[in-house]
């Protein structure tokens, strides 16, 4: 099991971590982390990761209860593709090179599996569209592995247009308990061969007040609308235009 992580990643290749600092929480509270090393820190000319990191081991994985895990991408410039790729994980390098199953939403399936990989040395595993369901409905973007088990990931922006307007409870709350009914859906249909033990949702979000929108909003939904669900709130900086366009 891995240790959990309270390092900054910084701008030196070949080590990393993300930054934080906190008390045990309870499970619906955000969780920290203590020192450990990374794998593989992320490319510094393109972003940097802070907050929490490493905090995703078997229990978080196999308990019951819902948990909150909040960072931060920043981008020193706007990432371009196809040229950038190399500097991906490969399993995000996979998902970019993939079509998606609809929508404009491509790049911040990528960059939430970057914080996984990053983060919790998540593995991909499947696509949107490779992930296979015994009845047709609600589907997941990302089957990965974390600590050894399956997990499906699914993904949402929080941003509200034009850039920079305030983010609303209202919007978060419709968007965040759409998704997690979603997963609730798929869950249920995911096949044998696929079924992972639990979802994580992880949110891109514009700026730190849209993620205070969106822990709130998660704070006063009901146990049952969150059943075990782990939100993982990435707040992005910097020039991170191109996650909530495409363009």
């Amino acid at each position: 099991m891995r240790l959990l992580l309270l390092a900054i990643i910084g701008a030196a290749a070949g080590h990393g971590g993300c930054g934080g600092s906190g008390t045990a929480p309870s499970s619906d509270a955000p969780i920290a982390g203590n020192e450990a090393p990374t794998p593989d820190a992320p490319p510094a000319a393109l972003y940097t990761l802070a907050g929490m990191c490493g905090v995703l081991n078997d229990p978080e994985l196999t308990g019951a209860s819902p948990l909150l895990v909040k960072d931060a991408m920043s981008f020193s410039r706007r990432y371009n593709d196809p040229a950038d790729r190399p500097l991906l994980t490969p399993g995000a390098q996979t998902i970019a090179s993939l079509p998606n199953a609809g929508g404009s939403s491509l790049l911040s399936e990528v960059f939430a599996f970057e914080q996984l990989a990053r983060c919790e040395q998540a593995g991909f595993l499947k696509a949107e569209t490779q992930i296979i369901y015994d009845t047709a409905g609600k589907i997941t973007d990302i089957l990965v592995t974390v600590d050894g088990h399956k997990i499906g990931v699914s993904v949402v922006r929080a941003v509200q247009f034009p850039f920079g307007s305030p983010y609303t409870v209202q919007t978060a709350t419709t968007i965040i308990q759409r998704k997690l009914e979603d997963i609730q859906l798929s869950s249920m249909n995911v096949s044998a061969q696929d079924k992972w033990v639990k979802q994580i949702l992880a949110v891109m979000a514009y700026d730190d007040q849209h993620v205070d929108m969106v822990e709130q909003v998660w704070l006063g939904l009901a146990p049952s609308i969150k059943a075990d669900t782990v939100l993982v709130v990435t707040a992005t900086h910097g020039d991170d235009t191109f996650l909530y366009t495409n363009q």
